[in-house]
């Protein structure tokens, strides 16, 4: 297999893609506060939909769910029956959706690929009167992270901030900081301790390619020896008049 196939392989079928649960979900949209009844609700990087499968049935509403990996999508779309959930493949920095169409965006462990700051930019106009951003954010949890945990982060996201930064940042852009929460070790094993069984799994069905499958899994020791000084965080989001 290519390192590519190996990569997709490894990622194919996990519960979720990115550091989260279902409880911190509910407790991030108990956070953002009452919503109107069956509210319209934009998931952008929904990945395989595990809280655009859980805010369409806790909320009763519609959900969009935005992903630019078709895979992703259709095994969404599957999960999804019975339930009003529409797939959307697209880019999140350019979503093909209405002003003003939603009461609800939601994005859990995606916005680091436009980075914050654009992200509250891009995605603002899509938020009805009364309407609420909810986002998961990686960031510094100390001001002096260690060189191992730089190394990791710095050539994928470089302008990875704390979340003192992040607030500063996300008031000055006029927006209200409703809440912030601090995603708990249990939500980061939740997505690498999947991760490690298939990769264990791939190693002995493809026997040969260590090197690759020791670069997939690289986060997960980076985590192991350093996960005190990053973390993911979660916002909730109100826009301000300006």
């Amino acid at each position: 297999m290519t390192p590519e196939e190996l990569f997709r392989a490894a990622h194919t079928g996990l519960p979720r893609e990115a550091p989260g649960s279902a409880a911190t979900t509910r407790l991030l949209l108990g956070l953002a506060g009452p919503l109107p009844a069956r509210p319209r609700i934009v998931d952008i990087g929904c990945g395989t939909g595990p809280a655009a499968l859980l805010l369409a049935r806790e909320t009763g509403g519609s959900v969009v769910a935005v992903d630019t990996h078709r895979p992703f999508l259709e095994r969404l779309a599957a999960d999804a029956a019975g339930l009003d959930v529409r797939t959307l493949e697209a880019s999140m920095d350019d979503l093909p959706l209405p002003d003003g169409s939603a009461d609800l965006v939601w994005a859990e462990g995606s916005a680091y690929v436009m980075g914050f700051d654009a992200a509250l930019h891009a995605w603002r106009r899509l938020l009805a009167p009364g309407g609420v951003l909810v986002l998961t954010e990686a960031e510094w949890t100390t001001p002096h992270p260690a060189a191992g945990a730089r190394a990791f982060w710095d050539p994928g996201y470089p302008g990875m901030r704390t979340t003192g930064a992040n607030v500063a940042a996300a008031q000055d852009a006029a927006w209200t900081v409703a809440a912030t929460y601090l995603l708990p070790d249990a939500d980061w094993d939740a997505y690498y301790g999947p991760l490690a069984a298939r990769l264990a799994d791939l190693r002995r069905e493809h026997p040969g390619h260590d090197e690759v499958l020791d670069g997939i899994g690289a986060e997960i020791g980076v985590r192991d020896a350093h996960g005190g000084d990053y973390g993911y965080t979660g916002y909730v989001l109100r826009p301000r008049r300006v």
